[in-house]
């Protein structure tokens, strides 16, 4: 029988990105992390939200959670079943129309302080050491949606400077989504990792610490962190109660997909 009082790093994860998700909110989600979180959102911590995926499907509640965003099992609990062109149009007159209550949940293998995301290439962009997927919709939802940056908490994930820019974030600070043509009323909001949440200062745009989780201490995320980030505003965030984890395992995720349970939590 599982021991529900332990839970993994990806799994406190998962629980801080269904906590960032408010009532009634459009929550735009990918494979991954952000699809057991946001189902957890749904099913648990705030069933008003709406999840909406790339590949069309609106306002869906999976029973259990899909392998990607268009498995059959997104298809069978959901409110419509659009082609894709119909969800970047709903996308877009979200944005047009000034609708705010709406977040899209994006990852990268780089972030800088200001959120900028890196998901093409580390190194030189003609002769890269490492080439990634590159965009997807990721710069397009960036540029017109609010966002929450998945990433994991490593220095050489968050550096001064990114190698490309895929995902734009706060570019360099205030003014300068505006100087870059983007819209300046729309970008990331926080990013959610393995050692805690941060947030973005409101004058300056940098990245700042609010949450650490119950297993780190700020000290930590600094050491983990490859430029100087604000701590005094941290606080400390609690972690999932034992019924949480129980229904991540045996409901949402019981093939573990995308969660990995170590022996000795079973």
């Amino acid at each position: 029988m599982s021991d529900y009082t332990k839970y993994t790093k990806q799994e406190m994860q998962a629980y801080a990105i269904a906590k960032s998700i408010k009532p009634d909110m459009i929550v735009t989600i990918g494979t991954g992390l952000p699809l057991i979180g946001g189902t957890l959102a749904k099913r648990v911590i705030q069933p008003s939200c709406h999840l909406i995926v790339e590949s069309g499907l609106m306002d869906c509640a999976p029973v259990e959670v899909p392998r990607s965003v268009g498995d059959c099992r997104f298809m069978a609990h959901c409110a419509v079943q659009w082609p894709n062109v119909r969800f970047v149009g709903f996308e877009t007159n979200m944005y047009l129309h000034g609708f705010d209550n709406a977040i899209a949940f994006i990852g990268g293998a780089e972030i800088d302080p200001y959120g900028n995301v890196n998901s093409t290439s580390i190194g030189d962009y003609n002769h890269p050491k490492t080439r990634f997927t590159g965009s997807g919709g990721a710069n397009g939802i960036a540029t017109y949606q609010n966002t929450v940056l998945m990433m994991q908490h490593q220095k050489r994930r968050f550096t001064e400077h990114i190698d490309y820019v895929t995902s734009p974030g706060w570019v360099t600070g205030p003014g300068t989504r505006a100087a870059a043509g983007l819209p300046e009323d729309r970008g990331p909001q926080m990013v959610v990792t393995d050692l805690g949440i941060m947030k973005f200062d409101e004058q300056t745009k940098r990245m700042y610490l609010a949450y650490y989780y119950p297993y780190t201490t700020p000290e930590e995320i600094q050491e983990n962190t490859g430029f100087e980030i604000d701590l005094s505003r941290a606080e400390k965030m609690e972690g999932p109660d034992p019924e949480i984890i129980r229904i991540i395992r045996e409901e949402i995720d019981p093939g573990q997909v995308f969660i990995k349970v170590p022996k000795e939590s079973k």
